[in-house]
């Protein structure tokens, strides 16, 4: 039986996008569907119109291109925004068709966590990027080395999402980011 590529694309379980220098050079029906964009709004754009932030789709790029690089994959937790302007959790996945040109060309999806892990705190840009390293088992060391920034700088933000979440300890922040 003959395997209609475009197709498999096109109905694909879970959000994909082809790119090409960060625009969207295609997008699938259920990245469409999450969040909620027909496909003639975001086929041509830049991926930031999915991101909470300028700031963030910046601090993102900055983040990846150099394990693009070396790599060829990147995957992680992030908070992105629907069209709605509504935040959701997301685990994104890319592949560098290039490696030493990671943002020429890729392959990314997208997979809507909100079902288990909803957004219940208002938080930064940073916050967010605290908060997936954090979920990550990452420390305020290690943090500090992947966002550049001090670990003091880190434990400030961690004090302040186990405020907003009412946390008694790291771990119980972990858990209760993990709830949502």
């Amino acid at each position: 039986m003959d395997i209609d590529y475009r197709l498999a694309f096109e109905f694909a379980p879970i959000g994909m996008a082809l790119s090409r220098n960060r625009a969207m050079v295609d997008c699938n029906r259920h990245l469409c569907e999450m969040f909620g964009v027909s496909r003639e709004l975001l086929v041509g754009e830049s991926f930031q119109v999915l991101y909470p932030s300028a700031v963030e789709f910046e601090r993102t790029g900055a983040r990846i291109a150099p394990i693009l690089n070396q790599h060829g994959t990147y995957a992680d937790d992030r908070i992105m925004k629907r069209a709605s302007g509504e935040t959701f959790w997301c685990h994104v996945t890319g592949r560098a068709l290039n490696p030493i040109a990671p943002h020429e060309a890729g392959i990314w999806t997208f997979e809507d966590l909100s079902s288990r892990r909803p957004v219940k705190a208002e938080l930064t840009a940073r916050e967010r990027e605290v908060a997936a390293h954090l979920m990550d088992g990452l420390t305020s060391k290690e943090i500090g080395r992947a966002l550049s920034i001090s670990h003091r700088t880190v434990e400030i933000y961690r004090a302040r999402l186990m405020r907003k979440y009412k946390a008694s300890n790291a771990g119980d922040l972990v858990h209760k980011l993990m709830a949502g």
